[in-house]
Parts: C-alpha cells; sequence; structure tokens
C-alpha cells in the first residue's frame, strides 16, 4: 500500500491548510486512516484519525480546528486545518492500518507567526 499525503506549505498564523493522503488501495478496506506530526526533535504524534466507520478523533491540541475527512471513491482521506497556530509547524504523515501500518512519506506545514 502506498499514500502519498501533499497539501503542505508555508502559512500565516490563523490561516488554513488542506491536507490530502491519497492511498494505492481501497481506503474503505483500511480499519483506521490518521495523520500524525512531528515537529523537529520531538516525537511523532497523533493529530486526528478516522476508522472505516467514519469515527473520528482528535488530539487536544487540535479540537475544534483540525477536521479529518474520507473520500472512499477517491481513496483519499483529508486533514482540513484552520486556525493555524506556530506550534502546528510539523511534518505531518498520513497512516493506514490494513491489518498491519503503512506509512506516507510526510509534508511539511510550517506556521509563522
Amino acid at each position: 500500500v502506498q499514500l502519498q499525503a501533499s497539501g503542505g506549505g508555508l502559512v500565516q498564523a490563523g490561516g488554513s491548510l488542506r491536507l490530502s493522503c491519497a492511498a494505492s488501495r481501497s481506503i474503505f478496506s483500511a480499519s483506521d486512516m490518521g495523520w500524525y506530526r512531528q515537529a523537529p526533535g520531538k516525537q511523532r504524534d497523533l493529530v486526528a484519525d478516522i476508522s472505516n466507520r467514519g469515527t473520528t478523533s482528535y488530539a487536544d491540541s487540535v479540537k475544534g480546528r483540525f477536521t479529518i475527512s474520507r473520500d472512499n471513491v477517491k481513496n483519499t482521506v483529508y486533514l482540513q486545518m484552520n486556525s493555524l497556530k506556530p506550534e502546528d509547524t510539523a511534518v505531518y504523515f498520513c497512516k493506514g492500518f490494513y491489518g498491519k501500518e503503512y506509512w506516507g512519506k510526510g509534508t511539511q506545514v510550517t506556521v509563522s507567526s
């Protein structure tokens, strides 16, 4: 399974970005799809995930600002990020669980103050 993340970039604080994660295999067959992020010198942390039933969960730091969604026809998972803060700066990775974990290459998100 290949996962391709895109949509990162440079944005000012308060701005928005939408990340996309395109999968080479049907995401409906994945029990869970998620977004993680890793800032320099820090561990990789869960940002949001969504089950194949549509159940979502979020890190406390992004609740109310980020929204994860999935398009089973396009085999793509999205992360809409609003009201971005400098502390959201990180490399963002998508992960799919198809019986085992698959990771995509990250996309850099930089939020300037």
